[in-house]
């Protein structure tokens, strides 16, 4: 599915300050949701179902703040390494959540995006996952992108592939890669350069998520645990990026 959220490249922008300015496209990495259930003797799985309630909030102020796209790191490649039973509480969710908030998407006319390997959770869930892609293509408020079963590295590393294939069947120039070739054939290829990414739970690394992307994001690390995460700390972490100057490496 093609965005028609046309990229700002960085040369556009190079040498600016964001002073107040709203991102485009913020990525969360949405971390916490086991500790905020341990704290309160409660099972993980209700961390998870408490996350699900930021999820909603988060996505309501970025429809507010004019946020064009809103990355959510859901699921990790490596996420799979969790017990079974907190990855079948985990689709249960996400069956839950997508049969809760579908009319919310459409209400505030946003379209669902999913980037990585969702397949891996069977055919019902991804059936599911895909009719919710289908029915809010035509929402324009906000582009709400889910990576679910997405690591990064193995992102980069299937672009790499396929610029080898095509060298090697003789339908590329090895010596004509670049960037632009590389990023053509990410994920997240058609929406507009990742501007601002968080995380939340006071963990301070990228854990795999969206590395290409980042590397002139600003970076916004908070202590708060994700099922604490509301409106009031989002718009922290917009007023935060509007403060910063966006050299790019010029100066």
């Amino acid at each position: 599915m093609t965005s028609s959220l046309p990229p700002l490249a960085p040369s556009e922008v190079e040498g600016n300050s964001a002073e107040g300015s709203v991102p485009r496209h913020v990525a969360i990495i949405m971390d916490g949701n086991g500790r905020w259930a341990i704290r309160r003797s409660l099972p993980r799985v209700a961390g998870h179902r408490a996350g699900a309630e930021a999820v909603r909030r988060t996505m309501q102020a970025a429809v507010d703040s004019g946020v064009e796209v809103l990355t959510l790191y859901a699921f990790s490649s490596e996420n799979w390494r969790r017990s079974e039973d907190e990855v079948s509480d985990l689709k249960g969710l996400m069956r839950f959540y997508l049969e809760r908030e579908l009319g919310t998407l459409q209400k505030e006319k946003v379209r669902l995006r999913l980037i990585g390997e969702p397949a891996a959770f069977g055919n019902e869930l991804y059936e599911r996952l895909q009719q919710a892609v289908e029915e809010t293509r035509d929402n324009d408020r906000l582009t709400l992108v889910v990576a679910l079963n997405y690591g990064s590295q193995g992102e980069i590393a299937g672009a790499a592939k396929a610029l080898a294939r095509a060298a090697r069947d003789g339908a590329l120039d090895p010596e004509t890669i670049d960037i632009a070739a590389i990023e053509g054939l990410l994920h997240t290829c058609d929406l507009p350069p990742l501007d601002l990414l968080i995380r939340t739970s006071g963990e301070v690394r990228l854990s795999n998520f969206l590395l290409w992307q980042a590397a002139y994001a600003e970076l916004h690390f908070v202590d708060t645990l994700w099922p604490d995460f509301d409106e009031a700390a989002f718009n922290s972490a917009l007023g935060e990026f509007a403060r910063r100057q966006r050299r790019f490496g010029g100066r």
